[in-house]
């Protein structure tokens, strides 16, 4: 079943998603999806654009059609708050500071210390805390809160598997793809002329740096999830009775 976001072709032109790096940046396993040349930079062929993100977007709303769930990942500066605004709209865990390792491959003890972090944020919302500890106490176990919440916020209602990984740039977060690599774990990414994109399983060959671009893609991703969740609720259709 295709994907029921419309990839607008004039809307990826108008974002400047077809803007590719310098030529001298380059990664020759670009080479197919480049239209050609303008000045020192690379022009991407946005046919390739489209048929990229209506093959993630079909697999990310099949995911979220099971209950599973997509990891949004971008610690790139002015993809943060996009990335994050998107990811709590979807419902979906995202990761906008550093990339802590472990994170995938290591849920055990990522598990540990989101375990601790929802302890003390239970104990400081009962008053627990306000009633065993001085002011001064209490003020560091919410700077110990407010620290852990920058590092695991995101991911503290992740599932002990997710379904997918969504990653804004192959090469900022490579750690990210690197790890569900290793699980095994689908990565949908924008693929810039000067990234890999045999490393991920769904590349988008997309600018990775324009704003306008990255809010697209967080939009079509955002209605993916939501309408595989759509899917969820619609009644089964009855099959004809046989005669």
């Amino acid at each position: 079943m295709a994907s029921k976001v419309d990839v607008d072709i004039k809307q990826l032109l108008e974002a400047g998603a077809h803007f590719g790096h310098k030529t001298s940046r380059w990664h020759p396993k670009m080479a197919q999806y480049i239209h050609s040349k303008r000045g020192d930079n690379h022009i991407i062929d946005l046919n390739y654009t489209v048929a990229g993100f209506e093959a993630a977007l079909e697999f990310a709303e099949n995911v979220a059609s099971k209950g599973g769930q997509v990891l949004f990942v971008s610690t790139k500066r002015q993809a943060k708050e996009i990335v994050e605004a998107s990811a709590i709209k979807a419902g979906m865990p995202y990761v906008t500071e550093r990339w802590l390792g472990g994170m995938l491959t290591n849920r055990n003890t990522i598990s540990v210390r989101i375990k601790h972090l929802k302890d003390l944020e239970a104990k400081m919302d009962s008053g627990e805390l306000a009633s065993r500890y001085n002011k001064l106490e209490v003020q560091r176990f919410q700077e110990e809160i407010d620290l852990m919440n920058k590092k695991f916020g995101g991911i503290k209602d992740m599932h002990a598997r997710v379904g997918a990984v969504f990653v804004i740039d192959m090469i900022e977060d490579d750690n990210a793809i690197k790890e569900a690599t290793k699980l095994n774990i689908p990565v949908i990414a924008l693929a810039d002329t000067n990234s890999n994109p045999t490393l991920v399983k769904y590349p988008i060959p997309c600018n990775d740096d324009a704003v306008k671009t990255i809010q697209l893609a967080c939009d079509y991703m955002v209605q993916a999830v939501e309408a595989g969740r759509a899917r969820v609720k619609e009644p089964a259709v009855a099959k004809p009775e046989a005669k």
